[in-house]
């Protein structure tokens, strides 16, 4: 299959307030907004989107109507430390202080309104064990 685009969808009761927590904490735009669906664009990578969709909507088949759970959203940036502080300050909580992995990455992880989590990423150096794993050249680092 070859893929034209790739986005997540958060199917949740608040299409609205969804929406306005991903435009307000991580800079999306919203090139197309409904009362059912909103199609979330960042402002800062054209490449990186998000939808937020009614879980009630006639389109989800009856089985799937549920809020987004078990599910991680990961955002790597350039600056891991700045988005700690600048989320931090702007209330969110913080689940997962901000920290340094041996797998080879520095992050924290937050959530949204429905409880989906969010996991803010620097990729770093790995430890020599971790660094094993990865194939040839695409160690971080």
């Amino acid at each position: 299959m070859r893929n034209t685009s790739y986005y997540p969808v958060i199917m949740t009761a608040d299409v609205a307030g969804t929406a306005a927590f991903y435009e307000r904490h991580f800079r999306f735009e919203a090139p197309y907004r409904s009362d059912w669906y909103v199609h979330l664009r960042s402002s800062e990578d054209e490449r990186t989107n998000l939808a937020i969709l009614d879980r009630n909507h006639e389109t989800i088949p009856a089985e799937g109507r549920k809020s987004a759970a078990g599910v991680i959203l990961n955002f790597e940036v350039d600056d891991v430390d700045a988005e700690y502080e600048r989320l931090r300050a702007e209330g969110l909580p913080i689940l997962l202080a901000l920290r340094d992995e041996a797998f080879g990455q520095r992050h924290f992880i937050t959530r949204d309104p429905n409880g989906v989590l969010i996991d803010v990423i620097k990729p770093i150096p790995p430890s020599a064990d971790f660094a094993a794993l990865y194939a040839e050249g695409e160690a971080p680092g």
